[in-house]
């Protein structure tokens, strides 16, 4: 375009154009922070004015406030709420939540909190504790969905402390369910309440055990028959399935119902708000919230008012029907007799007009003369089977059973187990045996590991079966018949057998071999003591020349006294005290100790006919350090054949991590030797006769023996199978000594216990160079 055509008004407006931006471009950053500053100024002014315009120097206004920090997810406006109709008439203004929300909070309990802060001592704090038991996870699913919401109410009420989760399977029932949490009793403690969340199955599990620890400590008379009542309240929810049990009669919910009935009594009958239930198939995630929901406005009642209030739900009866009456009426019919249980006197419930014989007159005179065979039984007690049939302790459709066969058990009946040992797979394809074969010349491709229960009495935190397998202090099933578990143990082992004959670096020559059972090995899991017919199940061992180790927990001494002889009896010596026995074994049985003690003893009887064995498991942090001294005064009562001391192996599972275990508490193989050097080093200064015979350094495991077994400067801690069984067969009298052969050069402590007719690989299968683990 020409210049000369161009409007002068436009020239004159794009020089200004210019000008403006070498301005701007010039001083934009004054602009900017200036700009900044002058809002930051404005929004101060704002937010400084704002209250003397909103809030009203009213102190019910401050009331409503306070009150409705407390309220959330609920409609301060609800029908329940509502001002009288008059009052609400005489305001023109009733649409305007402002000035109708303080008439419904003044005068009702803002006004008794502010008289309260003035008068009064602050209110002490509450602690919810949230305990559940879970098999299937679903239980698990809910009681962390009740600790979320209760841990977002403790957030923003600082009288209700954070909940606590805690599993029934690993907590102490002595600890919470006798006294309660121990607190200061002072007005500043917190008040405790207990959530109880239970599903409920028709097999024998931590529940069980939980419902009988509430039942013995109701009718214990040295307890007081409230000891929960300085609770502040609590409450309990069930998950059950209507499909299988229909009604509450059924059983739906069966064992929550229980627990509820007997919390009832032990607090006082301080239940806080109803038992809340719900069908796992249907509305469990509705009833649940409905029931939090109500958990939680019940603790916020009890921080105004102090206590649950009269005709508050919780102030009745601990039970909803009327069985209360006939139940006291059956305990004051209790008697009395006497029960050959090491001078422990025990009630039983006798129903006279019953055919039905209570558990724990098994091994009477009178229950003799009924039976054709005498069971061996526990002697805690029992209680009464009412009639009806015994249930199987797995049944095929438990959630037991599934966890037990997933994890490679074979189930025989309804109360034995069967698996096959690393160390069997490893023995088949020439990799080595365990420390049997070092101590004791048991190959490991020729043993069976089995039991007949699978329950046990006590929750070791080493345990690798943990929440698996059943637990409980008496023996309330069916009992199969010892040829059914016999003929079913062997099955299933050759069965696993068989699977491993296309398994890569298998033998030949050790597959045949292990197609003929020459060891059976009573430690698989649970208390095989605890099977009521054992001695006849040993005795179909024998009847074949399969020779036995039994292990048992020490927790069942008249079980001990009457069992027969056995090739090895083993005890389990997890602790030197009772304190550390309590927190690694975590026993059920109340008098843990003194059957304990009552189980050395008898071991000391049996010292000269039978072979028997103190097994220390070490476990870092629970049983190792400055406990040498403790059991060495252990071996000097018991006086056993050999004392077997192995590091404990960690399972790897997120459950023994719930019991406090880690790899941390695994001890290294140098520490075992010392504490073995330390141990031996307490039996000579007590003048006791032992030393360091053998070691299997890859498991960890070292044999002290009684110098019995010294022979001619040789330790004969090996077994001669053969005369053991020629010497039973013939009936004579017989002792350890009479069937004992020399160990193995390599298995002499320094050696490292392996077997020169195998070969150590690492885990890749690859040859690991033969060197000697521990220098003398």
């Amino acid at each position: 375009m020409d210049m000369n055509e161009t409007p002068a008004w436009l020239v004159v407006f794009a020089d200004r154009l210019d000008g403006a931006l070498a301005f701007w471009h010039a001083h934009r950053a004054v602009f900017v922070v200036g700009g900044v500053l002058l809002s930051l100024v404005l929004l101060w002014r704002l937010r400084r004015r704002g209250p003397e315009t909103v809030r009203a120097p009213s102190p019910a206004t401050e009331e409503k406030t306070a009150w409705l920090d407390t309220q959330v997810n609920k409609n301060i406006f609800a029908p329940t709420q509502k001002v009288p109709n008059a009052r609400s008439s005489s305001n023109g203004a009733s649409n305007k939540p402002k000035t109708v929300g303080p008439r419904v909070v003044t005068g009702r309990r803002p006004a008794v909190q502010a008289k309260r802060s003035q008068h009064e001592p602050a209110r002490p704090s509450i602690r919810p504790y949230i305990f559940y038991a879970s098999l299937t996870a679903n239980t698990k699913t809910i009681a962390d969905s009740v600790l979320e919401r209760l841990t977002d109410l403790s957030s923003r009420n600082n009288e209700i402390l954070e909940p606590e989760l805690l599993d029934l399977s690993y907590v102490d029932l002595d600890d919470y369910f006798i006294s309660g949490p121990k607190t200061q009793a002072d007005a500043q403690s917190p008040g405790n309440f207990y959530l109880v969340l239970l599903p409920s199955y028709d097999i024998d599990s931590i529940i069980t055990n939980f419902l009988e620890h509430l039942r013995e400590t109701h009718h214990d008379f040295r307890i007081d028959t409230a000891p929960l009542s300085l609770l502040a309240g609590y409450s309990v929810f069930g998950l059950g399935d209507k499909e299988g049990w229909p009604t509450e009669e059924q059983g739906f919910c069966s064992q929550a119902i229980e627990v509820d009935k007997w919390l009832a009594k032990l607090t006082g009958r301080k239940r806080a708000y109803p038992l809340g239930l719900g069908d796992v198939k249907s509305d469990v995630q509705q009833a649940a919230g409905e029931w939090i929901s109500g958990i939680q406005q019940t603790l916020q009642d009890i921080l105004e008012q102090g206590s649950l209030g009269e005709g508050a739900p919780g102030s009745g009866a601990p039970v909803e029907s009327d069985d209360e009456a006939a139940e006291e009426e059956d305990v004051g019919a209790e008697s009395e007799e006497e029960f050959p249980d090491l001078g422990r006197k025990k009630r039983q419930k006798l129903n006279n007009s019953s055919n039905a014989v209570d558990v724990e007159d098994v091994g009477g005179a009178s229950f003799r003369q009924k039976q054709n065979t005498p069971l061996a039984v526990d002697f805690t007690t029992y209680s009464a089977t009412n009639g009806q049939p015994r249930k199987a302790m797995v049944p095929k459709e438990s959630p037991t059973y599934a966890a037990l066969t997933k994890q490679g058990y074979t189930i025989v009946g309804s109360h034995s187990g069967v698996k096959l040992c690393r160390w069997t797979k490893s023995a088949l394809r020439g990799r080595g045996s365990c420390y049997k074969n070092s101590f004791y010349g048991i190959a490991s491709h020729l043993c069976m590991e089995t039991t007949p229960s699978l329950s046990c009495s006590n929750k070791c935190v080493f345990c690798w079966r943990h929440g698996t397998n059943p637990v409980s202090t008496t023996w309330r099933w069916e009992v199969d018949d010892p040829q059914l578990i016999f003929d079913g143990a062997k099955e299933g082992h050759y069965k696993k057998i068989k699977m491993m004959k296309g398994v890569p670096g298998v033998r030949a020559e050790r597959f045949q071999e292990a197609m003929r059972i020459r060891h059976c090995a009573l430690s698989l899991v649970g208390e095989p003591i605890f099977y009521p017919r054992i001695n006849e199940f040993l005795g179909m061992l024998h009847s074949e020349r399969i020779s036995s180790f039994l292990v048992c927990n020490a927790q069942h001494p008249q079980q001990l006294q009457d069992l027969d002889r056995v090739t090895q009896l083993y005890v389990s010596i997890d602790a030197s005290n009772k304190e550390s026995l309590r927190k690694i074994d975590r026993p059920l049985h109340r008098d843990f100790w003194e059957r304990f003690n009552a189980c050395l003893d008898i071991l000391r009887e049996k010292r000269f006919v039978q072979r028997t064995v103190f097994r220390l498991t070490l476990v870092k942090g629970f049983n190792v350090e400055d406990e040498a001294e403790g059991y060495a005064d252990l071996v000097q009562k018991g006086l056993p054949c050999f004392v077997e001391v192995k590091g404990v192996t960690y399972c790897g599972t997120t459950s023994a991590a719930g019991a406090g275990l880690t790899m941390q508490n695994v001890p290294f193989y140098g520490e075992v030797v010392d504490f073995v050097t330390a141990l031996n080093a307490a039996l000579e200064r007590r003048g006791l006769e032992y030393g360091i015979a053998a070691e299997h350094a890859h498991s960890c495991c070292i044999l002290i023996a009684s110098k019995r077994f010294l022979i001619d400067g040789v330790w004969n801690t090996v077994i001669d199978y053969d005369k053991f069984f020629n010497s039973l067969e013939s009936g004579e009298n017989f002792g350890p000594e009479d069937y004992c052969a020399p160990t193995a050069e390599w298995a002499w402590f320094g050696n490292g216990g392996f077997d020169p007719r195998d070969e150590r690989v690492d885990r890749k299968g690859r040859p690991k160079e033969d060197k000697k683990l521990i220098e003398i």
